[in-house]
């Protein structure tokens, strides 16, 4: 079960003006469950999204990268987005391109539309072609089921190894105007910075510029899914998209507006949810571990050292044992690749607990302390450089017997 991460309720999740959402269950994988997605945007919509930087990145995502950029010189807005889980898509060749632009034709006929029109998005497993043919045959089932109040669904239709689906909303008022906001996203295993998630989809009713979205996604995935670390290995899939469905009151045609920065901080607050609760159902977790740079001379390298203690292995097993084994985040530290580090001036903190100081032993320090915080299920790492004012703050979780587990077992 996810880490103090409780299940969505349905009812909680807010209907955005502007997107329809349907699913179908097509047996892509399995029999009986929800496995192909359909959301239908209004014409008054706009799409940002970032995607992953594996240079093995699935057909998939290079088809919505070029529809995405074709349709802001043609003019002709991005009018659905197409999901199935059970099958990535991803290492298939210009086989897997084929199959991905036949279910991008066949939504896009049924809805009136072009295929440049569509983006298609798929998560599963790497190296097998995608069964278009049962995409396309559940295609009709998604779309008699499209209606607003279906996110619930949603969140449950794109999960693979999750252990339940992740969904959040909220309502805002910026310059006067009521903005209502949803999100899913999906992800246990394969989770590493750039992107950071597999797949993440938020959309919210106001009427945004296409260049401002553009801004603002890579905002958002910067200060969240590019914050969080599972098991180090960076997906064939990852993508994360933002949907302005301009169906509400509020527009925003400038990053200079003073709404804008509003929009971005709860369009951040809300991807940073999700992306936390992609930790939380990390494959096999028990603990979830915010990891805090400090006092670094630059944000990199605060993510650098952040980065290396939440992907090193020995680290997530000491915490899984609840082992104050703390040396290894020193070393973890000491090989993050911040060579003028002087590591005389380093501090070292459990949650309230000082373990090291000035890159010793704090004299103070004992053991039985740092053992009740690595008993807990939430904990925080700090780390002061001495260096500087920068700071960074990395999400992951512990390393456990189930990872290995669920891992081996995949494919079967």
């Amino acid at each position: 079960m996810a880490v103090n991460s409780p299940l969505p309720i349905a009812a909680d999740l807010k209907p955005v003006a502007g997107i329809e959402i349907g699913y179908a269950e097509a047996g892509i994988k399995k029999p009986n469950r929800k496995d192909v997605l359909v959301m239908k945007l209004a014409p008054t919509a706009t799409v940002a999204g970032v995607f992953t930087l594996n240079r093995f990145c699935a057909a998939p995502v290079q088809i919505s990268k070029a529809h995405l950029a074709a349709a802001q010189t043609s003019g002709k807005p991005i009018a659905a987005l197409l999901v199935n889980t059970g099958n990535a898509n991803a290492g298939t060749g210009e086989l897997g391109l084929s199959l991905a632009n036949e279910t991008c034709a066949a939504l896009a006929a049924q809805l009136g539309v072009e295929p440049a029109q569509i983006l298609p998005f798929s998560t599963g497993v790497i190296l097998e072609p995608l069964p278009a043919a049962k995409v396309i045959a559940g295609l009709p089932q998604a779309i008699a089921g499209l209606k607003a109040d279906n996110w619930f669904n949603a969140a449950e239709a794109i999960m693979t190894t999750d252990t339940q689906p992740k969904a959040g909303s909220r309502t805002v008022t910026i310059g006067g105007h009521t903005v209502i906001m949803t999100g899913i996203s999906k992800g246990a295993g394969m989770i590493k910075p750039n992107m950071a998630t597999m797949l993440g989809y938020l959309a919210f009713d106001a009427k945004v510029a296409q260049p401002v979205l553009d801004q603002l996604v890579k905002h958002a995935a910067d200060h969240s899914f590019n914050c969080i670390t599972i098991d180090g290995d960076t997906s064939t899939n990852d993508s994360f998209m933002l949907i302005a469905t301009g169906a509400g009151t509020l527009e925003i045609t400038s990053v200079e507006q003073p709404e804008y920065a509003q929009l971005r901080d709860a369009v951040t607050e809300l991807s940073l949810f999700l992306a936390q609760a992609i930790v939380r159902d990390g494959e096999g977790a028990t603990k979830f571990m915010s990891i805090i740079v400090e006092e670094g001379a630059s944000v990199e390298e605060c993510r650098k050292i952040a980065y290396s203690i939440g992907h090193s292995p020995l680290v997530k097993t000491a915490f899984f044992a609840s082992d104050p084994n703390l040396g290894r985040i020193l070393a973890a530290i000491g090989y993050a690749g911040v060579d003028d580090l002087d590591v005389s001036k380093l501090n070292l903190y459990l949650d309230d607990v000082w373990v090291a100081k000035n890159g010793g032993r704090n004299p103070d320090y004992k053991e039985e302390d740092g053992q009740r915080v690595m008993k807990q299920s939430e904990i925080t790492v700090r780390v002061k450089l001495a260096r500087g004012a920068a700071t960074a703050t990395v999400y992951t979780c512990d390393l456990s017997h189930d990872y290995v587990s669920i891992n081996a077992d995949y494919r079967s």
